[in-house]
């Protein structure tokens, strides 16, 4: 590192310093003399690790396995420790402490510099009164941040975002959630889990999970409904009123109750009017630019258009990158990561002059090779394309679709409810997409992402023998099921 009297240099400067962050700047400089420094605003570890991935699960899992005590014969199960739940959580969120991973970037020689970063014209970036100049990159890694809608008194209400609902502190008794995607699927399934009463979801839609296959998202709603929450789809917000709204804090309640009226195609007068102590708003979000100087290079606000190596796409020099939600390609925080690792891996490879002919140089899995879990009761893993996305894509479709009953399912809960489907390429006899529904089937879903993006035939998934008695065996079923 080098310092002039007004500005500092680094080779990669990073503005962002969630997971997709910290990916990009250590494989930029990995075994070389290069320098790098990540810019952050909040917490380095970022979304994920303190107001979404990580807090999130550690709220789900004791739910799920509360569940799968109570479907056992021989347990005996009663109920969860709510303060303990949230104990926990709280020790995987380091309570909001993000020094270790601080140390993790001084370890690894990135130097964290707090502050909101922008960017100030090719290869610099502006820190509060501080100037930065890169030499070699500067990627964008700032993500998304969560919408809430223009809707009469919503905002005045001091809604709940995704953030104080991962960090909630006490458990609301009524709750309204507004939205039908992964965050409101998996936001109702802890509250109910946790003991909200009352836990209602108003989804604008006909359906929830709306990327998904249908069978899925039917199942996940029957799950909803079994924990005792109610779904309400074609259902909107009309306004929202809060006498006395109060800012007390990430994740308690913001006041007294709220009153929602709503309107929708299926609403009658006379269930028009919730009333509810919090409100969630989970309908989206949109990118972190709107301080981030794009127009400093010729961009527009909005997600930062990239290639397939990460660069920006619009801006000379081949200087500028963006990896995770921020560049709207995918927004699940393991692609971000991998998105990352390529753009550092690209980075290194221009500054050292090397040719970016290797396959690890370009992010072709977020081409309809996507892997996501939803941790809701019942779980959804998916990869790859749905039948609906791929008959649109114009390939030549057939499908397998299965109940999952074998010995492993049998023997991991005595009530076990699952379903498989896969979608084949007929022209190659290849898997196009998968999707399992099930009790924790997101620890299966890693075998059907080998076989989309390997583009592994069907013959020769024949002899990939799962081991019994496993919940694996679903594969040696659907293989079976399309034989014959």
């Amino acid at each position: 590192m080098t310092s002039g009297p007004e500005t500092t240099e680094y080779d990669v400067i990073v503005i962002g310093g969630g997971p997709a962050g910290e990916n990009a700047a250590a494989y930029a400089i990995a075994g070389s003399e290069r320098t790098a420094a990540i810019v952050e605003r909040e917490l380095v570890g970022g979304e994920c690790s303190y107001w979404a991935c990580m807090p999130s699960k550690a709220l789900l899992r004791p739910v799920h396995l509360l569940s799968d005590a109570q479907a056992m014969a021989g347990i005996s199960a009663s109920g969860l420790d709510v303060e303990a739940v949230l104990r926990r959580r709280d020790s995987f969120t380091h309570n909001h402490d993000d020094s270790s991973q601080v140390q993790w970037a001084t370890d690894n020689r990135i130097d964290v510099i707090r502050g909101s970063g922008r960017l100030g014209g090719a290869r610099r970036v502006e820190v509060e009164g501080r100037a930065l100049r890169a030499r070699h990159a500067v990627v964008l890694a700032t993500g998304t941040t969560a919408s809430v809608p223009d809707i009469p008194g919503l905002r005045e209400a001091l809604p709940w975002t995704s953030r104080d609902a991962t960090n909630l502190h006490e458990v609301p008794r009524r709750v309204v959630i507004v939205g039908g995607g992964v965050v409101a699927c998996e936001a109702a399934t802890w509250l109910a889990g946790l003991g909200a009463e009352e836990v209602t979801l108003l989804v604008r839609g006909n359906s929830l999970l709306g990327n998904a296959e249908p069978f899925a998202r039917e199942r996940v709603a029957a799950g909803l409904a079994d924990a005792g929450v109610r779904v309400r789809f074609r259902t909107q917000l009309a306004k929202v009123e809060r006498a006395d709204a109060k800012d007390t804090g990430e994740g308690r309640v913001h006041g007294g109750p709220v009153t929602v009226w709503l309107r929708g195609e299926d609403v009658d007068p006379d269930s028009a009017r919730i009333e509810a102590d919090e409100i969630i708003v989970a309908a989206g979000r949109g990118p972190a630019t709107e301080a981030l100087g794009l127009a400093t290079v010729g961009l527009p606000d909005g997600p930062v258009e990239v290639d397939d190596q990460l660069t920006a796409r619009g801006v000379e020099g081949d200087w500028l990158y963006a990896v995770g939600d921020v560049n709207g390609r995918v927004a699940l925080t393991h692609m971000g990561k991998y998105q990352a690792r390529v753009c550092g891996d690209v980075i290194a490879a221009r500054a050292e002059g090397r040719e970016l002919s290797d396959a690890r140089f370009a992010a072709t899995a977020d081409h309809r090779q996507v892997p996501q879990v939803v941790f809701t009761a019942p779980e959804v893993a998916s990869v790859g394309l749905t039948e609906a996305a791929a008959r649109a894509a114009g390939y030549s479709v057939e499908t397998v679709e299965i109940d999952i009953a074998v010995a492993g399912s049998s023997l991991a809960r005595d009530d076990y409810s699952g379903r498989a489907k896969l979608v084949i390429d007929a022209a190659t006899d290849t898997v196009l997409g998968a999707t399992f529904v099930g009790p924790e089937v997101g620890e299966l879903i890693h075998a059907a992402t080998i076989a989309v993006v390997g583009k592994v035939p069907l013959a020769t998934l024949w002899h990939a023998v799962p081991s019994y008695p496993t919940v694996n065996e679903l594969w040696l079923r659907l293989l079976e099921a399309r034989r014959t």
